[in-house]
Parts: C-alpha cells; sequence; structure tokens
C-alpha cells in the first residue's frame, strides 16, 4: 500500500563519502565534511517554534544514520519547512527550497536498513517511496506510535533517531493545512503543497499558498559519542 508521508519527491542523496557537497564546494570542503559517522550523535533542530533536539544511533539504521549525519553536517536542512504535519500521525521535512539543490539530487539513493526499532511517538525516520532502495533527504517525525509503519511495504520504515527534549515543540508545529490537494482531493484535510511542486519551485511557492508553515532555522550536531567515549560538540 503506498501512503503519502513514505512518498516523497524523489529528493536523493548519495553515501557520505562518495557525494559532492551540498551547499558547500571544493575538494577542502569535501575532505572536511567526510569523516568518520559517531556511533551516536545530538541534533539540535532550531525551529520558528522553539528547538527540539534528537538523538540518532547507529545501531538502529547505519546507512540511514550515516546520510542524516552528512546532511546535518551540511546545513542541509537549514530554512526547510515542515511542509507535512498530520495530527496524530507525522510531521515530515526535507525537500530543500532551491530547486537547483532538488535537482543535482533527485537520483542518488541509500539502501535500506533493517527494522530494529519501532516507529514509536518520537522516533525519526527517512520518508520513501513504496519500493524498496528508494529512500531520500525526507525524513519524518512520528507524532505518536505508528507500528504499521514498521512493516509497511512488507519491509517497514526504519527509525535512525528520536526526539530526547522540545518534544512539545514538534507537537506545536503548524498542522491546519493536511495532506496535499490533488484533482480528487480538494476537502478541507486536503489543502496543503504538493512535494513536485516544491521540489520545482522552491521555498517562493510556499511562502506565496502556504505562509503559515512552520521551518526549521538551522540544524546541527552538537553532541557525539564514539566507542562510548562523549566527544563534546560536534558537526558545524
Amino acid at each position: 500500500m503506498r501512503h503519502r508521508v513514505l512518498v516523497g519527491a524523489s529528493l536523493l542523496v548519495a553515501p557520505v563519502a562518495a557525494c559532492a557537497p551540498l551547499r558547500v564546494g571544493g575538494e577542502k570542503a569535501r575532505s572536511r565534511l567526510a569523516v568518520a559517522v559517531p556511533d551516536s550523535f545530538v541534533v539540535a533542530f532550531e525551529t520558528s517554534r522553539g528547538r527540539f533536539d534528537v538523538l540518532a544511533r547507529t545501531m538502529w539504521a547505519p546507512v540511514g544514520v550515516d546520510r542524516f549525519y552528512y546532511l546535518v553536517r551540511h546545513g542541509y536542512y537549514d530554512d526547510q519547512r515542515f511542509f507535512r504535519v498530520i495530527r496524530n500521525f507525522v510531521a515530515q521535512f526535507g525537500i530543500s527550497g532551491d530547486p537547483a539543490v532538488n535537482r543535482a539530487w533527485k537520483l542518488r539513493r541509500i539502501a535500506d536498513d533493517t527494522v530494529r526499532h519501532s516507529n514509536t511517538r518520537g522516533t525519526v525516520a527517512f520518508a520513501r517511496r513504496a519500493q524498496p532502495g528508494t529512500r531520500t533527504v525526507q525524513l519524518y517525525i512520528n507524532l505518536k506510535d505508528n507500528p504499521r509503519l514498521d512493516v509497511l511495504n512488507g519491509f517497514g520504515f526504519a527509525p535512525i533517531a528520536e526526539v530526547v527534549s522540545g518534544m512539545g515543540v514538534v507537537d506545536s508545529l503548524y498542522a491546519g493545512y493536511g495532506e496535499a490537494a490533488s484533482p480528487t482531493r480538494t476537502d478541507s484535510l486536503h489543502r496543503g503543497p504538493s512535494q513536485d511542486s516544491m521540489a520545482v519551485l522552491g521555498t517562493p511557492y510556499l511562502v506565496h499558498g502556504w505562509p503559515r508553515l512552520d521551518y526549521i532555522r538551522r540544524a546541527r550536531v552538537v553532541q557525539e559519542w564514539r566507542g562510548g567515549v562523549h566527544l563534546g560538540a560536534g558537526g558545524r
């Protein structure tokens, strides 16, 4: 069964060591950002509603956590909208406001991780299409326990992290637009933006049509652990 939280636009990112940088260029930047991924790390999301922190655990989903660490270190999620917030379900984000970035990463994908932790309230996972191997830069946060996402499409969605502080901020994200409108669904629950249009038209499309969407001001790695040792502040 196809589910919209898992059906993001094809905005896909390559493995950590193999990708050209996002938003920063040159060999120096590539060398600086292609670093070993910690066993676990905390990312602070500063948003239009306040701050929340997520703890990523490599043991939960090593491929997905590698991707997440890489994207955060690039500042990829800065200035991005929470474009799909469904009460008592999920809050989704990850489509760049820059169409050029979306084009550059459109066909780059990562393999699926085995689901090792359930989609419980506060966990974070990559969105994808209904087919294997289609995970992307898009993420969602579970606003309640969603165990059916553990097995949806026969292989489920592997959480990579969990909100460890500020879940009240996540709960407060604007949810008034609902799902994306379509030719067949234009009711009050389907007034949200089109993911395809977002990818092509970028932030101006959202600001014009959905001005109340909350957004991420910046996301940064603030703590890291390797081999059980706390390394303090990490990332950028």
